[in-house]
């Protein structure tokens, strides 16, 4: 069973928190008109410049505003505001694409009185198809950034393209006796796979930290989170995970040597956590969110590779959609995991229901088996016996409902 470390119990959650509760941030949204009747243009700003750090899709095919935001953070390691589209995700658009992405850039700046290395640029939605500029300029020149709930809800909202629900997270913790915040907001839905999944994620804090170490804290987060998230296998051109750090908290500034910046890391990772979670909570057609949390692995690496393999398998996705305690299907997704494994030291569980030990079949009620299937999350425990190794995976089931909803995403 899952064990809380020493630096997440020092870390709350607040409730119903999101990306303006820490100091300094402000965001909106509006309704340029890329969409029919939704909002779709959206801004953070921080009050003062922050430092900055980002991830990005392994893609071959990175979009245009990935590549001009990573012109703005190569600048100076200093962002204050990033402007986000949905409908359109602006990638494979050649030159007019890049231009269109610095034009976005160049817009934002304009309006804030800012420098244009200081603005990120984000995407997302159809690929191949060119922005239509005219409803950027004017939604850029519409959005008001504020403080309120229904501005966080405004920005939440304009980013979002399948997803069915808004994703927000805030945590607090104690750092050199100043209160220190993380809050996100993120959307995906579908095309969703390590590395990383198809996404956009914005983080905020007021921790006092360097974009060098903001940037090594999000590196090692990011591999235990987003890239241990996975709906249909499929890896997206636009996806970007963009933290930002005003120092608005007051602390000492972070780095690796401060007695802790474990803490701070863990605050980064039960926020980041708790987004992917609900990303794959609102995988396209789920019912049901799948955890996988696998144990003695030879290393973190093994299990997290392990939990990826499990909760990607179609097979064991189409087994929990269907309430089918098939462990079988589980072994085989371990069969073809590149850690190592031995096949016969193996246990399998689903919830607190034992199916597998050592490798060998364990008498189970298949009715209390199908009930648990019934619950809208479902956790699925593997020790493989190798090591002290431990990683978690999240995804979900697979239902008639995803076929339906890609097979008409266009329209």
């Amino acid at each position: 069973m899952y064990q809380a470390t020493t630096e997440e119990l020092l870390t709350k959650e607040i409730i119903d928190g999101g990306i303006l509760n820490p100091k300094g941030f402000l965001c909106g949204g509006v309704h340029a008109g890329l969409r029919y009747n939704k909002l779709d243009l959206g801004m953070i700003v921080s009050e003062t410049p922050a430092s900055c750090a980002a991830v990005y899709t392994t893609s071959h095919f990175q979009a245009a505003p990935l590549l001009v935001t990573q012109n703005s953070i190569a600048k100076e390691g200093v962002l204050q505001a990033v402007v986000v589209n949905s409908a359109c995700a602006n990638a494979c658009t050649g030159d007019q694409g890049y231009e269109d992405a610095l034009r976005m850039r160049s817009l934002a700046a304009s309006k804030l009185g800012i420098s244009e290395h200081h603005v990120a640029v984000a995407s997302t939605g159809v690929i191949g198809e060119f922005l239509q500029m005219e409803k950027i300029e004017a939604g850029i020149e519409e959005v008001t950034a504020g403080k309120s709930e229904g501005d966080m809800q405004a920005f939440q909202t304009a980013i979002l393209t399948t997803d069915t629900v808004m994703k927000k997270s805030c945590h607090s913790a104690e750092i050199d006796g100043r209160t220190v915040l993380v809050g996100g907001a993120a959307k995906g839905s579908g095309m969703i796979h390590p590395n990383m999944a198809t996404m956009l994620g914005f983080i905020t804090t007021d921790a006092a930290i360097s974009s060098e170490h903001l940037a090594i804290a999000l590196k090692e987060v990011t591999d235990t989170t987003f890239n241990q998230i996975t709906v249909d296998g499929d890896v997206s051109t636009n996806d970007m995970v963009l933290v930002m750090a005003n120092g608005r908290a007051g602390n000492h500034s972070l780095e690796p040597c401060h007695p802790q910046w474990t803490v701070f890391v863990e605050l980064l990772k039960v926020t980041c956590a708790s987004l992917a979670k609900q990303i794959a909570r609102d995988g396209e057609g789920a019912t049901k969110l799948i955890e996988v949390m696998v144990t003695g692995a030879l290393s973190n690496e093994d299990a997290r590779k392990t939990a990826r393999k499990i909760v990607g398998s179609n097979l064991v996705k189409t087994a929990i959609y269907g309430a089918d305690a098939n462990w079988g299907r589980i072994i085989g997704a371990i069969g073809q995991s590149e850690a190592v494994v031995n096949p016969k030291t193996v246990d399998i569980a689903l919830g607190k229901i034992k199916m597998l030990e050592g490798s060998k079949p364990v008498s189970f009620s298949e009715e209390e088996a199908k009930a648990y299937l019934q619950n809208d999350m479902v956790e699925i425990y593997v020790d493989l016996h190798m090591g002290e190794g431990t990683g978690m995976a999240w995804g979900c089931d697979l239902s008639y409902d995803y076929v339906k909803i890609n097979a008409s995403y266009r329209t």
